[in-house]
């Protein structure tokens, strides 16, 4: 029933209550709330309570009335068929209570409203709401500050909703919105721009009184908030109005006019930055943003349309100021991370943009119209002109020397931070955005600037390190600014080991000076050893053979530190060592009892998230590559174990865990079970789908499960027990379906007749959930564990199974598979599975194909069967036998073979075909005895599971037989049930196909 005017005290009673800190009061109205949705006229009365003028005062209800409209709308917005939609009469009365009520004071209430707007403005414009922009432009006409305020507070979240829509209709609708609204958007806020530089002006020579007004204040602030809103709406406007000018080569006009004023705008704010930060913090802190925003629409501008970017009047400026702001920047411009941050990214952004590189291939000499490509070649080889002219050789090196010694170095803070929570300062520096703080852009600007200008700072490089290490002896205790300058040149080396590979020698290096800080173990020499950690770990590709060892026991002699900050360091550089490709794992086994202790003490003394992943993932890759586990699975069982009790409820962590068990598993092989005391209750927790962590667990848990099965020396009683965990997770979802497929094999092949005795039923009802169940990669993955049971219990499985093969029939004898690979392969190994069974089992497979409940299913299904199903079959056989493996066909031959002896008419029709199929296989030779498997070794070992494998096909019932003799003694039956027409059918073959038959039947 709809609700009305009547339920408004109702439903603000509901909203009031659904703010209640108590339980008992806050759930039912939220429940009630919740089921409100779904009745006509909810939408309404929210609308109602949103805009009361009495209810002014209840910003707490009115707030929580807005984000049930905004949930709402996204529910229930959309056409559908169901009760939840809103219906058209009051969608209509919605937009036009919205658009009416623009002028909301409480600010969050009006940033909901706003919300609400573009969200129906993503699903309505322009078909349902052509007026929308018209409507709003015109409230904006002789708007005051607050209203001009909210409505571009709408239009802002308009134009974000809908820039942010991909289809081509979509994104041509954006760009009529651009072209329309982009003059009037960059005009007013030219004019707001004027305005607030007035008012700042005004503020800092406090001409009168009326500056330190509040209200004043007020609607200064108000004016800087509308013209930072449409300055958003500007970039929006040019970056998804316009399609990229590196692809359309068609100029936008409109990146030109704004980044030169925005530049113009940066600057004039800049000098009000230091002023306003004692005497007006509200105006401080928008300069911050502002001057931040400006610089970060001038990055986007770069990247979205680097040629119109690359314009004389725009990039040489605005370049160059950034350089200048890096290189020589005023004390405050210091401390505004931020504004530092964004010239770097600017800097590098231009150093590395592809469009500036100049191209090195040729083009036609006599061609005369200028393609495309040699539009582009004539500008990037122009702006490279440009950039030379703004790099001189000084200025790369001045910018390099800056980098390393201004932005690399540790500050105070950071010492104190690392002295405070070392844990925290590792994280801070090692895993951060390298957008987000201004070491890490610094860091990343100086290896786009090295790679670009290697052969000049490699040398400037080096001699800094020189010098940094003359200045800070290893003798050295105290935090100098030599210390720090050293620190900051070890990083620099680290970042560019590749390039400066060239001019320094790292052996030399490492045993005249790395391997000798290590053994000042004073607390500020924590600094330098950190920083070792990190070049060990990034010059790993030339350390070579004969300092393979000493390196890694340095490594580990990092990881024994009293630093967590160091030793965590040292966590990736093992890693690093570890996974290398020229890993010499001869050189590591005698170090990795002390580097197991290490590992285990650091995982109980650090506390953080981050930190314990570290170390999870280095014990992980120790276990991978490092090999020698199993003289120490007894400390590994230990820690495992405990660490898992420890985490119960760190289901994150527990993922590590189980990535680390997993491989734990593959290093032990078949010494594995000596850890299921350990393993397998943990594997049960992570597969039962009923348990808490399910979502979290599931995943890993199945690839953990995978990996004991392949290992496993045969079906410990447990692990036979676990197996209908395996249908509870196929019952709940698909997600899974490759793993779970493999491990359902693994438990044939290891469990033998003793687990299908056990488990039938539970097989035979996976098997019929997955197929026909499943799309064309999952069917194509269990065909084959189908033919698997099928050639292992030929007699016991497929009246197990009657309904799966019921679908492969179906299956078999569909079309549509003529333009699609995957359905053929399907179709081909479907066949091939009956023809396994007509072979292995017959009078049961003509049973199935004669049971009315297969009649029925084929009808059912559309498929049209004119003759015996079993025909049908031999014409499926007949037109896929080239599409199959030559086990495959040889399985055919014998099934077309059986087909010889039915007493039908119809069969003496398909006799040369048959003949000529059978005759191919057995003159095709003995490729299908092996079929790419070699005769497994048996040198007393236990098998592993692909070795099983292989024994299983080498036992293939259909390999042992002879085809030739079926065929000659089918050919016989066939020709004593048909008499006289078979004669004539044989009489009919070709004469050299007729020989060749005659030839491999040895007749």
């Amino acid at each position: 029933m709809a609700l009305t005017a009547a339920d408004l005290p109702a439903i603000y009673q509901l909203l009031t209550n659904s703010l209640s800190g108590d339980v008992t009061v806050r759930k039912p109205a939220e429940s009630a709330l919740s089921q409100s949705e779904s009745r006509p006229g909810f939408c309404s009365c929210l609308m109602e309570v949103i805009t009361a003028k009495d209810l002014v005062g209840q910003v707490d209800v009115r707030l929580m009335a807005t984000v049930y409209l905004k949930n709402s709308v996204t529910r229930c917005w959309r056409s559908r068929n169901n009760a939840m939609t809103i219906n058209r009469v009051e969608k209509l009365h919605l937009k036009q209570k919205l658009l009416l009520h623009l002028r909301e004071e409480n600010y969050k209430v009006a940033n909901m409203l706003a919300v609400v707007i573009s969200k129906i403005a993503r699903i309505e414009y322009p078909k349902e709401w052509p007026d929308l922009f018209s409507v709003l432009a015109q409230q904006l006409q002789g708007a005051d500050v607050l209203s001009s305020h909210r409505i571009f507070m709408v239009l802002f979240r308009i134009l974000k909703e809908l820039s942010s829509k991909r289809l081509a209709v979509d994104q041509r609708n954006f760009a009529e919105i651009s072209s329309q609204f982009f003059d009037y958007s960059w005009h007013l806020w030219q004019s707001d721009l004027q305005r607030v530089l007035q008012g700042f002006a005004a503020l800092m020579q406090n001409l009168s009184s009326s500056t330190t007004d509040k209200k004043y204040q007020d609607e200064l602030y108000l004016v800087c908030e509308r013209w930072l809103l449409c300055l958003k709406m500007i970039q929006q406007l040019t970056i998804s109005g316009f399609p990229t000018d590196s692809r359309s080569m068609q100029a936008v006009r409109q990146v030109k006019d704004v980044s030169q004023v925005l530049l113009h705008a940066i600057q004039s704010f800049l000098p009000h930055y230091s002023f306003f930060y004692e005497q007006y913090p509200l105006f401080w802190e928008f300069v911050k943003k502002a001057c931040t925003k400006m610089m970060k629409v001038l990055v986007a501008f770069q990247a979205r349309h680097p040629y119109s970017f690359s314009n004389e009047g725009v990039l040489p400026p605005i370049l160059d100021f950034c350089i200048n702001k890096i290189i020589n920047p005023e004390a405050e411009i210091l401390s505004y991370e931020q504004f530092c941050i964004q010239c770097m990214i600017m800097v590098k952004s231009v150093l590395e943009c592809k469009e500036y590189q100049r191209s090195l291939t040729g083009h036609v000499v006599d061609e005369t119209a200028i393609t495309l490509e040699q539009a582009k070649k004539n500008i990037s080889a122009a702006v490279s002109a440009l950039l030379a002219s703004l790099f001189p050789n000084d200025r790369v090196i001045l910018l390099c020397n800056i980098l390393i010694r201004r932005y690399f170095v540790l500050s105070a803070n950071d010492i104190e931070e690392w002295k405070h929570n070392p844990e925290a300062f590792h994280h801070e520096q090692d895993m951060v955005q390298w957008t987000e703080r201004l070491r890490p852009c610094a860091e990343a600007l100086y290896i786009v600037l090295f790679e670009k200008y290697s052969k000049l700072l490699g040398p400037v490089v080096v001699s800094i390190l020189q010098e940094s290490m003359s200045n800070c002896p290893i003798t050295l205790n105290e935090i100098t600014p030599g210390l720090l300058l050293k620190d900051a040149a070890y990083g620099a080396t680290a970042y560019v080991c590749y390039e400066l590979s060239n001019y320094l020698s790292f052996k030399e290096w490492f045993n005249n000076d790395l391997s000798l800080e290590l053994t000042n173990d004073y607390p500020s020499r924590r600094i330098i050893k950190r920083k070792v950690a990190l070049l060990l770990g990034q010059w790993v590709s030339e350390i070579d053979a004969e300092t393979k060892q000493q390196v890694y026991s340095a490594s580990i002699r990092l990881l024994e530190d009293r630093d967590v900050a160091v030793r965590l360091a040292a966590c990736r550089t093992l890693c690093s060592l570890v996974e290398d490709s020229t890993f010499s794992d001869k050189d590591f086994i005698p170090l990795l009892p002390r580097c197991w202790n290490s590992c285990f003490g650091l995982f109980n003394e650090v506390v953080e998230f981050d930190s314990k992943v570290q170390v999870l993932n280095l014990i992980s890759v120790l276990i991978g590559h490092a090999g020698q586990v199993v003289p120490h699975t007894e400390k590994l069982v230990e820690f495992f174990q405990k660490v898992w009790e420890d985490l119960s409820s760190e289901s994150i962590l527990q993922i590590q865990i189980l990535v680390a068990l997993r491989s734990f598993v593959i290093s032990l092989g078949y010494h594995s079970p000596v850890c299921y005391n350990m393993l397998l209750p943990i594997l049960r927790r992570g597969i039962d789908v009923n348990g808490p962590d399910e979502l979290n667990l599931l995943e890993d848990s199945l690839l953990l499960w995978e990996a004991i099965l392949s290992y496993a020396p045969s079906l410990a009683p447990q692990l036979s027990d676990y197996f209908p965990y395996l249908a509870e997770i196929i019952e709940r979802s698909f997600d899974h379906l490759k793993i779970v497929i493999e491990i359902i094999d693994n438990y044939i092949v290891l469990g033998g007749a003793e687990f299908l005795s056990r488990h039938a039923s539970i097989v035979a009802k996976m098997l019929d959930m997955i197929v026909g169940n499943v799309n064309d990669t999952g069917l194509l993955s269990i065909l084959p564990v189908i033919e698997l049971l099928v050639q292992c219990y030929p007699k016991d499985v497929p009246p197990l199974i009657t309904s799966t093969l019921q679908k492969l029939v179906v299956l078999s004898l569909s079309g549509g598979e003529d333009l699609d690979p995957s359905k053929t392969t399907i179709k081909a190994s479907s066949a091939a599975i009956l023809a396994r069974i007509l072979v292995l089992n017959t009078n049961y497979l003509a049973e199935l194909t004669s049971e009315e409940s297969m009649l029925l299913l084929l009808r059912n299904t559309g498929v049209q069967v004119k003759d015996n199903v079993l025909l049908c079959l031999a014409d499926v056989w007949l037109d896929k036998v080239d599409n199959m493996t030559s086990i495959q066909r040889r399985t055919i031959g014998f099934a077309l073979s059986i087909i010889l002896t039915l007493r039908l008419p119809q069969v003496l029709h398909l006799l040369d075909q048959i003949l000529s199929v059978c005759t191919s296989v057995i003159l095709g030779g003995s490729d299908c005895q092996s079929d790419g498997e070699s005769r497994p070794e048996t040198d007393g070992t236990i098998p592993s599971i692909e070795l099983r494998k292989r024994q299983i096909k080498l036992a293939d019932p259909i390999k042992q037989m002879s085809l030739e003799n079926s065929v000659r003694e089918n050919l016989r039956t066939c020709a004593a049930l048909h008499g006289e027409p078979f004669n004539l059918a044989i009489g009919r073959l070709h004469p050299t196909a007729f020989a060749q038959t005659k030839q491999a039947l040895n007749i």
